[in-house]
């Protein structure tokens, strides 16, 4: 897949067929993150892949009901509530696998170096024909002490980039080419 095409197609997928991923396909995509650049080449990012089914739909239960009691309410957030309420709905969308992109909490810009990784990732997963999607749901429930036990992370690694990869049941449809804005002096 040509360069531009890839990053004009890739789309978050959150509808997946029920077949794994194959465990040489995921370390491909990770030999594709560690090629991002990194804030002084620190390189700080460390990588938890969760395949299991059952450690992943308890990760969901944990973490869509710490979501609701920690939620606020208002009308713009009922179709939130509504969703995490519902006992079928996975915050990772049965995807084959679930990749946690972490870095050393204390390190300046290891934010910033996981996300590069995560959109290296992406991009190498969509160019497979995989689909992925950051899951935001997930992120302040892995970085509490339970989230890091079930993942086996150490207290010292925060969680950055929760990114789930699978097959794809369907692809969601190309947006219109986006805008730039932009203000040039």
């Amino acid at each position: 897949m040509e360069f531009t095409t890839a990053i004009g197609s890739r789309r978050s997928v959150r509808e997946y067929l029920p077949q794994p991923v194959k465990k040489e396909t995921l370390l491909e995509l990770i030999d594709a993150a560690v090629q991002a650049p990194s804030a002084m080449d620190e390189q700080p990012w460390h990588f938890t892949v969760i395949t299991d089914k059952a450690l992943l739909a308890r990760m969901s239960k944990s973490a869509k009901a710490a979501l609701l009691a920690a939620s606020a309410e208002g009308p713009h957030l009922d179709h939130i509530r509504e969703m995490l309420s519902d006992p079928n709905f996975n915050i990772f969308y049965d995807a084959g696998a679930l990749i946690v992109i972490s870095a050393p909490r204390a390190l300046q810009w290891a934010v910033e170096d996981c996300a590069l990784a995560a959109q290296n990732l992406m991009l190498a997963a969509h160019a497979q024909n995989l689909g992925t999607c950051w899951i935001g749901f997930a992120q302040a429930w892995l970085d509490t002490p339970e989230g890091h036990a079930a993942i086996g992370l150490d207290q010292s690694l925060l969680p950055v980039a929760p990114i789930i990869v699978g097959v794809p049941k369907k692809v969601p449809a190309h947006a219109p080419r986006r805008k730039p804005r932009v203000h040039w002096l």
